[in-house]
């Protein structure tokens, strides 16, 4: 899936609600920006990356800037392991007013003061950037850095929060039309990723 094929189709995802392109590293900021435009009732966008395919970026903040341009109405937002400034995800929050989750795990660069965030923003909840997750726990030599007892583990914090979404009723409610159609729907797109796939659970990619 390229920037170009997410432009071709977009038009036709307006229904789109929650949209996962989490490891889709041939995609940027054109993409986003067309998904943006189209995709009005967009509220989840997760849009983490692999560490190393990351690792020789200088920026995307171009992505991020795509979001914060085009996506108002986001409530959760993932982008763990972008290559982010402060001040673009200063931007994200915003144009995001209805933003409650933001996760930023391994965006290093990003430093968020505690004290600004619960005055300015105190029902958003963030995740990271420093947190130990999958990656630092198998993936990195050294973990050391992450053994302090006020750190804890990525998953068990996005199974309480996803927990609040799977048992909420309302969530399904008005879903079909009279005529029995489908009014929202969910895509989710993984790109090279099969052999891990399994770890998390995920259906594998179409």
């Amino acid at each position: 899936m390229s920037d170009s094929i997410v432009a071709q189709i977009a038009g036709r995802l307006s229904a789109v609600t929650f949209l996962d392109l989490s490891y889709c590293s041939k995609i940027g900021a054109p993409a986003l920006e067309a998904i943006g435009k189209h995709c009005k009732l967009l509220v989840v966008l997760c849009r983490n990356m692999h560490p190393l395919d990351t690792a020789d970026k200088l920026s995307q903040d171009d992505e991020a800037n795509a979001i914060a341009s085009t996506m108002p109405k986001l409530k959760r937002l993932e982008m763990a392991y972008h290559v982010i400034s402060t001040e673009i995800v200063l931007k994200i929050l915003s144009s995001c007013a209805l933003l409650e989750f933001l996760d930023l795990r391994g965006c290093w660069d990003v430093k968020l003061d505690d004290k600004f965030m619960k005055g300015n923003f105190p029902n958003l909840k963030v995740l990271g950037p420093f947190v130990m997750d999958y990656y630092e726990m198998n993936d990195w030599d050294d973990c050391s850095d992450y053994s302090d007892g006020s750190e804890y583990l990525a998953w068990e914090f996005l199974a309480g929060e996803m927990g609040d979404y799977d048992d909420d009723d309302e969530i399904y409610e008005g879903m079909w039309d009279a005529e029995g159609r489908l009014e929202e729907l969910e895509l989710r797109f993984y790109d090279g990723i099969e052999e891990d796939a399994g770890i998390y659970g995920w259906p594998p990619s179409p």
